[in-house]
């Protein structure tokens, strides 16, 4: 297989798929106060979901992994993820109510093939069934030279201890700043590198940190910042965080250094914040 080919796979998040129902107010509002909304917008949301939207409108042919519930909400889902271009949906259809809804498992992730993709990237959610599908790439990776096979990323966001087993599983790993903030480290420097000796050999550790930009770090031991881009007027931070995410890893899935994915990364992001929902990406980027 040339390059050319290997770059043509997809990218497959695995993750969260829900609905945003999304109210805007002219100002927060005070307790036990009404305020009238002055609009109010649907949009599918879901970390892995948002990085699956993100990706496909930079042009990178990507799918979705995850768990719906049936009925009127989950098939709107189903209509908005298969009308993303170049956007495969491969979700998990259990249970009847919205309420304790099981995440993919790993048994679910084996029916998956695995010849279509080039990078997987995981959101962290059931970290011990997560471990057992990464653990299923790299038996697959084992049999494969290196330029065939996929790269695993890990996002860890939640303060959740299970998750953190997940540091030392991802080729590349993204922490967020509320992890980064409950261990004590009041910079992203300092984050990655006290966090640093929980990731595997060679991997690269990334964390964004708001207006102050992002930093990451990799086995060599040098540390790659990228300033912030914010927008003219901040209109909308939902999705922010994984709209970073997903131009890192559309970056990096194309070769890219890791100085560009990181750059970029907050390019996206910033932009993102400066209008509602997504769809200015494409407008913004793909020319780029």
């Amino acid at each position: 297989m040339n390059m050319e080919e290997q770059k043509k796979k997809k990218i497959l998040c695995v993750g969260l798929v829900c609905l945003d129902i999304i109210n805007v107010v002219d100002k927060y509002p005070e307790e036990d106060t009404d305020s009238r909304c002055l609009s109010q917008r649907w949009q599918r949301g879901g970390n892995a979901s948002n990085s699956c939207t993100v990706l496909s409108l930079l042009g990178a042919p990507c799918a979705f992994m995850g768990s719906v519930s049936a009925g009127p909400v989950a098939d709107l889902s189903f209509r908005i993820v298969l009308s993303e271009p170049l956007c495969l949906s491969l979700l998990h259809q259990s249970g009847d109510s919205l309420l304790n809804l099981p995440d993919a498992t790993a048994d679910d992730f084996s029916k998956v093939d695995l010849q279509q993709f080039k990078w997987i990237h995981w959101e962290g959610r059931n970290a011990e069934e997560q471990v057992k599908m990464i653990q299923q790439v790299v038996k697959y990776n084992s049999t494969l030279p290196q330029q065939q096979r996929i790269t695993v990323s890990v996002e860890i966001e939640k303060t959740r201890e299970p998750l953190y087993q997940l540091f030392s599983h991802g080729d590349v790993v993204f922490v967020s700043k509320d992890v980064a903030r409950h261990f004590g480290f009041l910079s992203a420097e300092d984050a990655l590198r006290g966090f640093y000796s929980r990731v595997k050999q060679g991997a690269v550790l990334i964390c964004a940190w708001a207006e102050k930009g992002a930093d990451a770090l990799g086995p060599d031991g040098v540390l790659v910042h990228s300033d912030a881009f914010p927008p003219e007027s901040l209109v909308d931070t939902l999705g922010a965080g994984d709209t970073f995410n997903s131009a890192v890893i559309f970056t990096l899935s194309n070769g890219g250094s890791l100085q560009d994915a990181l750059t970029f990364g907050c390019r996206v992001a910033g932009a993102k914040c400066g209008f509602h929902g997504y769809d200015g990406i494409a407008a913004k980027f793909t020319n780029d």
